[in-house]
């Protein structure tokens, strides 16, 4: 029987829509009224989600801008909590949510290879053994000992990617991030994509790039207007997503090129 390590029972996430008000006197001679309207303003990002995701397995997530994607991955992390339901995660969680978030501007490149190890859980020690890997992989050069606050966007991909990709993820949490760089770094990153895939490494991945889900992915879940439409067999889900947007010209979604040019 296969063992789920991620499971989502019946998950909502709401946030709440600050009400308008006009001044103090108007919030205290009218505060039932508006204190039941800022409880009932919410924006629902992700409802009644459930599915559960295997050990091994790359599961990919499709959907339109603001379905509810990346909520969906934030639960999964734990950055987010949901407003109801359970999420169950049996696992270390490395994300790739927004390279170079939790960098610390001020330190090195070297500097925050070691602090981001430690807040993903692991020791100095391990860290440590894996330095010199890691340092090679982003070919920074002679930036890597220079405040981050330096860095080019692209620079902080290669250092954010190095980072997550060479600390033995156990679950990997992908959001839109292998279109920074130029090719051949793009190349080195679908490279250690296609190494955690033959080791087994549980791989969630949301994208814009349905081809690429479609390549990468073995299932796959479609999120439409905040709910799931259709979870099953990668392909059979892209190739469902894409008929029922044939007719549509989505400006919402720009063009993605997290695989352009990269053989996954």
């Amino acid at each position: 029987m296969r063992e789920p390590v991620v499971s989502f029972d019946g998950v909502c996430k709401s946030y709440p829509l600050y009400h308008h008000v006009r001044g103090i006197k108007h919030l205290l001679f009218n505060f039932p009224r508006n204190l039941k309207a800022m409880k009932s303003m919410q924006y629902e990002a992700i409802r009644g989600i459930s599915f559960d995701v295997y050990r091994g397995e790359q599961f990919g997530i499709i959907g339109h801008n603001g379905a509810g994607k990346s909520t969906t991955l934030g639960l999964i992390a734990g950055v987010l909590k949901p407003t109801s339901g359970r999420v169950v995660v049996r696992g270390r969680i490395s994300p790739l949510l927004s390279l170079g978030a939790g960098f610390h501007p001020d330190l090195s490149g070297r500097e925050n290879v070691m602090l981001n190890g430690i807040l993903m859980g692991l020791t100095r020690r391990e860290i440590l053994e894996k330095l010199d890997e890691i340092l090679d992989f982003t070919e920074l050069g002679e930036f890597i000992e220079r405040p981050i606050r330096v860095y080019s966007s692209g620079m902080l991909a290669r250092l954010g990617f190095s980072v997550v990709a060479h600390l033995d993820p156990e679950i990997l949490l992908i959001d839109e991030v292998l279109g920074v760089g130029d090719i051949r770094f793009r190349q080195k990153c679908a490279k250690k994509i296609r190494e955690f895939k033959r080791s087994g490494v549980t791989m969630v991945m949301v994208s814009h790039s349905v081809d690429g889900i479609a390549r990468l992915c073995s299932r796959a879940m479609w999120i439409e207007n905040h709910t799931m439409q259709m979870i099953g067999d990668a392909k059979e889900v892209v190739a469902a997503y894409q008929a029922a947007n044939a007719d549509e010209a989505d400006a919402s979604d720009p063009v993605n090129e997290d695989f352009a040019g990269v053989e996954l």
